[in-house]
């Protein structure tokens, strides 16, 4: 059976359709995926072994000159490459009006939610199969449940398998803590004289602290923390393998909600993921040494992307002043003791 799968974007949404892969290849043997992504994701698909063909969309590189994409017979060739072949199923994990428009441009029966599922209800119009998934739970959980109704198999029970394998070798007598600052909301940043905090009580228990960074801001806020803390290193800028690969080898990561954070859970690092403004329970990080520690705050979470609390606060975004970079180290030191028993 040959799936063409959409989910195009973004980091997190990716990682949290591998668990939803890797029921369908067990319940399934011989099921076989095509994933269309986002160019700036397309090396993430293939760390799943049950992908064998990633194509690329460039949607975003598009909206910005869509007369440019016509004439250079960009647009053209990306319809002959989801119109090659005829699939068993064409499945729309995304649930969007976009994703559903490029489910239809490709050949076979397409399949996606309901538009009482859907997070864009128009999606649902495109499909040939629509499947109720209940709202308010995780996302993992709501994809798994997608991938089980439209291919035809139970949800099996047991704990979350994201089916990767990346080598978690690290180099003895060495100690790698990796902090994870950059997130895409204001409101979603831990304080960075927090950071400088728990990057200086880390590298006094004798780990060697790693910020890794992907854009000017980050790197800037990187350079800050480094400089306030009087420790760690600025790691070089990575692609997205590379760094999958430096995050399963670090003895425990720190972050806030990102992609990234969500990367880690995946790949079995120990780590703590702060929440402020955002929900656990629909996006928490999920993985066997993984735990979050969610701001207590009066108006958390707000699901806001800019922070609007006015009243004085030691900290900004002020729901994180409760969780305190002592806190979050001593919870870190538990999740890699545990790890190791």
């Amino acid at each position: 059976m040959r799936v063409l799968l959409v989910k195009t974007s973004s980091l997190g949404d990716l990682i949290h359709t591998f668990p939803a892969l890797t029921d369908a290849s067990k319940a399934l043997p011989g099921i076989r995926f095509n994933w269309l992504v986002e160019e700036a994701f397309a090396e993430v698909p293939g760390w799943h072994p049950a992908v064998d063909e990633v194509i690329t969309v460039s949607l975003r590189r598009w909206r910005k000159a869509w007369a440019k994409a016509f004439k250079s017979g960009e647009l053209t060739e990306f319809r002959k490459v989801l119109k090659r072949r005829r699939y068993d199923l064409i499945l729309d994990a995304q649930g969007l009006f976009k994703s559903a428009a490029f489910a239809w441009l490709a050949d076979g029966p397409r399949a996606g939610l309901d538009r009482r599922s859907a997070r864009e209800s128009l999606a649902s119009f495109f499909y040939h199969r629509r499947y109720a998934v209940a709202r308010g739970q995780h996302a993992i959980t709501r994809t798994r449940q997608l991938f089980a109704q439209a291919l035809g198999y139970a949800l099996p029970d047991g704990d979350v398998d994201y089916g990767l394998h990346f080598s978690t070798a690290r180099d003895a007598g060495r100690k790698r803590l990796v902090l994870l600052h950059g997130t895409t909301w204001p409101s979603k940043h831990w304080p960075e004289p927090y950071w400088a905090e728990l990057a200086h009580l880390a590298h006094a228990d004798g780990f060697e602290v790693g910020l890794p960074w992907g854009d000017p801001d980050d790197r800037l806020r990187a350079e800050r923390i480094i400089k306030a803390a009087g420790c760690g290193e600025l790691l070089p800028r990575q692609g997205l393998t590379e760094l999958a690969a430096q995050l399963a080898r670090a003895d425990g990561v720190v972050g806030v909600d990102s992609g990234l954070a969500h990367l880690v859970a995946a790949v079995g690092t120990p780590a703590i993921t702060l929440y402020g403004p955002t929900r656990t329970e629909l996006t928490g990080a999920l993985g066997p040494h993984q735990r979050n520690l969610a701001a207590e705050f009066a108006c958390a979470p707000c699901m806001q992307r800019e922070c609007t609390y006015k009243e004085p606060s030691p900290v900004a975004p002020a729901c994180f002043a409760g969780l305190d970079p002592r806190q979050v180290y001593t919870a870190l030191q538990a999740q890699i003791a545990g790890a190791a028993a």
